[in-house]
């Protein structure tokens, strides 16, 4: 089972959008996948067809739990629309975990005890993080193999970027061998400066953690979002399904190099 992360310290760059894509790619493929929504916002689960606040449990019950079981990650996981996709639902409630249990000791090795139970039922876990750092990117990325970085191609973007790498940085301790990470352009228009600036600017502070390519400006992003669809199935042939499709290949071959390595 390989688990990817999704965040980034600043919302509005395509981290949901980033998770519905590639999982709508990895179904195609035929594998098993499983989405968990961190974010109080519950952006993902809106996407996924589901009202949060109908439902009777959620990945906050998870947190609640005196302990993780494969019985209780089962309950919690629904079925989406979607073959091969299912989901573990964000809700607004997991923005008091911060204060309620922000202290509790253990409590950001939660996610990552809890998908140790259900290892074998995945093929893939995507995780949709907060643009906040607390307990819930702090498990998201404790669970993770890799952390995949949206960037939208802007000034401000650049900031949360920053933000990011700082807080590999402080988890090192914890992570022995540190993080994979990998930043992914989004949102570029070609078209204005500020996209072709942003972009060269990233290339040039963080080399080669930087994808070559980029996600493009779509309108078909928007249309798919409407529908409750990724893009990858309501409109594959589009610009934006298709690079994140070589996003994909780009990510499974970056793993597949480092799961080699390490047998080395």
């Amino acid at each position: 089972m390989i688990v990817w992360a999704i965040a980034n310290q600043k919302g509005g760059v395509g981290k949901t959008t980033t998770v519905v894509t590639l999982a709508g790619w990895l179904s195609q493929q035929g594998k098993r996948v499983l989405l968990i929504d961190t974010d109080p916002h519950a952006s993902l689960t809106s996407y996924m067809g589901y009202d949060s606040d109908e439902l009777f449990g959620t990945l906050y019950e998870l947190f609640k739990a005196p302990r993780q079981s494969k019985g209780l990650v089962s309950r919690l996981t629904l079925k989406t629309s979607f073959e091969n996709i299912s989901l573990i639902p964000g809700s607004i409630t997991l923005a008091t975990l911060d204060r309620t249990l922000g202290d509790k000791e253990g409590m950001g090795l939660v996610l990552s005890r809890a998908l140790q139970s259900v290892k074998d039922l995945y093929d893939y876990v995507l995780i949709d993080s907060p643009p906040v750092l607390g307990v819930m990117m702090v498990n998201a990325m404790a669970a993770s193999d890799r952390v995949i970085v949206p960037v939208q191609t802007e000034f401000l973007a650049q900031k949360g970027l920053e933000r990011m790498i700082k807080t590999f940085t402080l988890m090192q301790r914890s992570r022995p061998g540190g993080f994979r990470y990998t930043i992914v352009p989004t949102m570029f228009d070609r078209r204005t400066k500020a996209s072709l600036q942003t972009l060269d600017a990233i290339k040039e502070v963080y080399g080669t953690s930087v994808w070559s390519a980029v996600i493009p400006v779509d309108t078909k992003f928007r249309d798919a979002s409407l529908q409750h669809i990724p893009l990858s199935l309501y409109a594959p042939d589009s610009r934006g399904a298709q690079s994140y499709a070589s996003l994909l290949s780009y990510v499974q071959q970056l793993d597949k190099k480092c799961e080699e390595e390490s047998k080395i």
